[in-house]
């Protein structure tokens, strides 16, 4: 895992400068405490790699509360309980279908190009090829994140049994078999795979915007496709309508909850901080990497948020704040991919040109009569694929071996000087991603559609999961007596008694 230089001592030329009749006897005694100091060394730095990495796994796993207050706050409040309980259940279902099978599809070599063969149940956990406790637990929290960003394309129209059938699978099959083919260094087209690297260079999905988000994306494409729109998203003329979330304060919790977990799914998907580049003792190391994939990072995400602030202020006439939070995701899921190998002003690039393939792709969903009520498929499956196609284009040769050491040559960038090689490797990454995941979650869903256990009932979802399925609602409710439409549920305004008149009567 560390890169530490090691400390050599020679007792028998220790000895000969030393001279004297002990010589012999203080040398071998100075190499051992050389030695010993030699081995503490190492293991500080295995240390402090393993506490870099499990520190980034929490912050990893802290999204997950993020994506439980976006998706709360932008479902309607009669179905608050259910999307928050689809959010808990990602993560418990995730967690041991990963430890059974997923970490051992992902990683689990030596295997073929396809998918892994060992670590089932981590077995041979810890292991001689370095992976670890740490390891497993970093890769989770990003397997669960996947299954998170489909839970919101298929919101308020899905039963809960569908929501555990497609967790399970996506995150003990589908989305390990894809992180072995571009993460593993045993993968296809992994850009680890020094041996056998596609078109020479392999793909730069650094921390996964195809892996990940594309992934997730395009898995609740196929639910919210199969499934179609929601009760009242689409009038009888075609004509979109807006059924908004019931809390935009919920939705900018869950963004800086996101933008926060960020920070550990980006920078820490170096896994390791303690490596120098270059002679040991230079202030240029592993760590600079670090800080400026942190930096990268950041820039994308405001400059998407911006982009996206004025881009509806011209299309809608309104400063629309859960736009802005779903451009700045946006922007994050673009940069994700290339994070560690482009510069800062390259990844302002990345953040404006994702805000605009957000809001293009929204426009398309309307026109196809799309309803994914978080833009999740939109935001992550194009936004994803945009990262990918940036990445391409920009990264930078310097970054590129230092973050891909062991082939010299390696393809970059093309707008950088480094040829179309690793543009074509990352449209293939593209094409293989949408296959993959639309031949085997595209039939689960259609299997579960067909079996009647993917959609409710259109008495249950007009009425609300939240009182059909979890046995009341988030809030306290009251009905309104006085409303024409007696079946519909709204909240009522409390008002403080007035203290110097008799209280109204209710």
């Amino acid at each position: 895992m560390a890169t530490w230089a090691t400390l050599n001592c020679s007792a028998t030329q220790l000895a000969d400068l030393l001279g004297g009749p002990n010589s012999t006897g203080a040398a071998n005694f100075i190499c051992n405490q050389i030695a010993v100091v030699s081995t503490k060394l190492s293991d500080t730095a295995y240390a402090v790699d393993t506490t870099f990495l499990l520190f980034s796994a929490y912050l990893v796993f802290s999204m997950q509360l993020g994506f439980a207050m976006l998706c709360a706050g932008s479902v309607r409040a009669k179905n608050t309980m259910n999307i928050m309980l689809t959010n808990v259940l990602d993560a418990a279902a995730g967690g041991l279908f990963y430890y059974l099978f997923g970490f051992a599809f992902a990683f689990g070599g030596p295997s073929n190009g396809f998918i892994g063969k060992h670590f089932f149940g981590l077995k041979e956990v810890p292991s001689d090829t370095g992976f670890d406790y740490s390891h497993f637990l970093y890769q989770w929290a990003f397997a669960i994140a996947a299954a998170g960003i489909t839970s919101g394309s298929i919101a308020e129209r899905t039963q809960f049994v569908a929501y555990l059938i497609y967790s399970s699978f996506l995150t003990g099959f589908v989305y390990p078999v894809v992180a072995h083919w571009f993460w593993s260094v045993d993968g296809w087209a992994s850009a680890g795979n020094t041996g056998n690297l596609l078109f020479g260079t392999g793909v730069i999905d650094f921390a996964g915007s195809g892996v990940v988000h594309m992934v997730g994306g395009i898995a609740g494409l196929w639910g919210a496709f199969i499934e179609g729109p929601r009760i009242g998203r689409f009038d009888h003329s075609g004509r979109a309508v807006a059924l908004r979330g019931h809390s935009a304060s919920l939705v900018v919790l869950g963004t800086f909850l996101l933008w926060f977990g960020w920070y550990g799914f980006n920078p820490g998907s170096f896994t390791k901080i303690l490596s120098p580049y270059g002679a040991s003792g230079s202030y240029y190391g592993m760590w600079s990497a670090v800080g400026r994939t942190a930096v990268t990072t950041t820039l994308a995400g405001c400059t998407a948020a911006l982009t996206t602030l004025f881009g509806k202020r011209i299309l809608s006439g309104h400063w629309n704040v859960t736009d802005v939070c779903n451009g700045l995701l946006g922007g994050f899921a673009a940069i994700t991919a290339g994070c560690s190998v482009v510069e800062p002003w390259a990844a302002i690039v990345c953040g404006f040109v994702a805000a605009i393939v957000l809001i293009s792709c929204n426009k398309l969903a309307e026109k196809l009569k799309f309803d994914d009520p978080l833009e999740a498929a939109q935001l992550h499956g194009g936004c994803g694929a945009w990262g990918i196609i940036f990445t391409a284009l920009f990264a930078r040769e310097k970054y590129v071996n230092e973050v891909y050491p062991g082939k010299e040559g390696r393809p970059y960038g093309l707008f950088m000087g480094g040829g179309g090689k690793l543009l074509g490797a990352h449209l293939i990454q593209i094409v293989v991603i949408i296959g993959w995941v639309s031949a085997t979650m595209g039939p689960l869903f259609f299997v579960l559609h067909k079996l009647k256990l993917l959609r409710i009932s259109a008495e249950d979802e007009m009425a609300g999961m939240d009182l059909t399925r979890h046995g009341g609602f988030a809030y306290v409710y009251h009905d309104d007596e006085d409303s024409e439409k007696p079946n519909v549920i709204q909240l009522r305004k409390v008002v403080e008694p007035n203290t110097s008149s008799t209280p109204p009567s209710v």
